[in-house]
C-alpha cells in the first residue's frame, strides 16, 4: 500500500527504509525509460510541427527521432544527462515517498480525513512532490540542458556545465522553470498517487477472487494507467516547463530548428498558442503518454516490492 493504511496488513517500516524503497524505485525507473524522456524533450523544443509534411520540423515520429538521434549523436545519446538525472532520483524519490508516507499519517492521526481518500491522496500527493521538485530542481535544470544541446557540445562534463550557467547566468539559472514545474507538479502527482489508489480499489472490485492474488500485476497495471490519466490532464504544463528551462540557451538550439525567447508562464503559452496552435501544448504527448505509463507503474510497483521486501525482513528477524 503506497501511503498509510491502518488495515495494511501491519506493514511496518522505519522513515529510512521508506526513503530507501523511494529512491531506488525512481532510480531503477530513471534508467529503463530514459531513452524515451530524451526523445520526449527534443519534441518539447521543436517549434516546427511534428509533422512530415513540415520540410523544416527535424522530427515527426518516436521510430523516426529514435533513428536520427541513433545516427547523428549514438547510443550514448538516448542517456545524455543520466547522471544528473540519477543523482535526481536519489533525492526525488527519497524525499517524495518519505513526505507522502507521513502526511497521510498526520492526516490519520489528527483524524481529518480517512488517509486513503481521493482527496486526501490527490493533496499529499501534490505537496509532498512538491517539496522533493524543491529539493533536485538544479539537477533536472541541468538533466534538461544535457539533453537539449546539439553539436559542438557547450557542457563536456558535469562539472562544467554548473560552472558555466554560474558564471554566465547567474546562481537563478539553477530554478529557472521552477513556477510552472510547481504548478504543473502539484496536480500532476496528486492525481497519480489518488489515481493509482483509486484504480486497484477499482481492480479489486472488478476482478474476480482468484485475479486478486497477483499483486504484482494489479500494481503494474493501476499504475499505468494513473500514469496515462495524470499525464494527459497536465502535459502543458510540462512542456512550458521545458521550454523555459532552454531559456538562455537559444543560440547552441539553432541547429535543431527555430528558436523562441519567452518572458515567463504567461508568455510561453501565449506564443506556443499563437504560433503552433492548441495543438502545440500537446508536442510529445506520445512518448510521454509512453514514458508515463511505464514509469508510474515502475515506480509504485518498485516502491510497493522495497517496502514488502523490508516489511518481511522484519518479520523473518522477529
Amino acid at each position: 500500500m503506497v501511503g498509510y493504511d491502518l488495515k495494511a496488513d501491519g506493514r511496518n517500516i522505519s522513515n529510512f527504509e521508506v526513503a530507501v524503497a523511494g529512491s531506488v524505485s525512481v532510480l531503477v525507473t530513471r534508467a529503463l525509460i530514459s531513452p524515451l524522456d530524451v526523445i520526449k524533450i527534443h519534441f518539447q523544443l521543436q517549434i516546427e510541427r511534428l509533422s512530415r509534411s513540415d520540410p523544416n520540423a527535424m522530427y515527426h515520429g518516436i521510430l523516426q527521432a529514435a533513428r536520427q538521434i541513433l545516427q547523428e549523436k549514438g547510443p550514448t545519446a538516448f542517456w545524455k544527462g543520466h547522471m544528473p538525472a540519477q543523482l535526481l532520483s536519489i533525492g526525488y524519490g527519497a524525499v517524495q515517498f518519505l513526505s507522502f508516507e507521513m502526511l497521510t499519517e498526520l492526516v490519520h492521526r489528527a483524524s481529518v480525513r480517512d488517509a486513503c481518500n481521493f482527496s486526501v491522496h490527490f493533496v499529499c500527493g501534490g505537496l509532498s512532490t512538491c517539496v522533493a521538485t524543491l529539493t533536485v530542481h538544479p539537477v533536472d535544470v541541468l538533466r534538461t540542458r544535457f539533453a537539449a544541446q546539439g553539436e559542438p557540445k557547450v557542457y563536456k562534463t558535469l562539472q562544467d556545465a554548473v560552472t558555466t550557467m554560474y558564471r554566465t547566468e547567474g546562481p537563478l539559472v539553477f530554478y529557472k522553470g521552477l513556477k510552472p514545474t510547481l504548478i504543473a507538479v502539484f496536480p500532476y502527482a496528486g492525481f497519480q498517487f489518488s489515481f493509482y489508489n483509486s484504480l486497484k480499489h477499482m481492480y479489486e472490485w472488478v476482478m474476480p477472487a482468484e485475479g486478486k492474488k497477483n499483486g504484482n500485476f494489479k500494481n503494474l497495471l493501476c499504475g499505468s494507467g494513473a500514469g496515462v490519466i495524470s499525464k494527459t490532464l497536465t502535459y502543458p504544463l510540462d512542456l512550458f516547463k521545458k521550454r523555459l528551462q532552454v531559456r538562455g540557451f537559444e543560440q547552441v538550439r539553432v541547429t535543431f530548428g527555430q528558436v523562441r525567447s519567452y518572458e515567463g508562464l504567461l508568455d510561453c503559452a501565449t506564443q506556443v498558442l499563437r504560433e503552433e496552435g492548441a495543438q502545440g501544448f500537446f508536442k510529445g504527448l506520445f512518448p510521454s503518454l509512453l514514458k508515463a505509463a511505464l514509469s508510474t507503474s515502475f515506480v509504485f510497483f518498485w516502491y510497493e516490492f522495497f517496502c514488502n521486501l523490508f516489511h518481511h525482513m522484519k518479520k523473518a528477524d522477529s
